[in-house]
């Protein structure tokens, strides 16, 4: 198994478990009341994988499919799960993914994922 200070540690299936601070989250990304609530009820499995420098992120087990396909550090176009189109880079550091989107409006936010020392991925 990848050491999970790795960026490798990163690839697999990850089933959802916890959600902690997910409503503020979203809320700060300017997602509705109505579409925050919805995805309390949504525990999806993330699949990551890489292929020749380009990853891969999708979702299962959601009411809407996601699929996300980048190169590290180049920024491309993303639709987000509530229908905004927004830009987006990701970007490898010590052992974490930074996904910082802007919408057009400007507003921008982050999430990072890694891996903690009990080998569960953390967003």
């Amino acid at each position: 198994m990848a050491n999970s200070r790795s960026i490798e540690a990163l690839k697999g299936t990850w089933d959802h478990v916890a959600d902690a601070n997910m409503d503020e989250f979203m809320k700060e990304m300017g997602i509705g009341m109505a579409m925050r609530v919805m995805a309390k009820g949504i525990k999806p499995r993330i699949i990551i994988s890489e292929n020749n420098g380009k990853w891969t992120l999708r979702s299962e087990n959601t009411p809407k499919k996601m699929l996300i396909e980048f190169i590290p550090d180049v920024e491309f176009d993303e639709t987000t799960p509530d229908g905004r189109e927004v830009k987006t880079i990701i970007r490898f550091k010590n052992g974490a993914w930074e996904h910082t989107t802007h919408d057009k409006s400007g507003k921008e936010w982050t999430a990072t994922r890694y891996v903690n020392d009990e080998g569960q991925q953390q967003i």
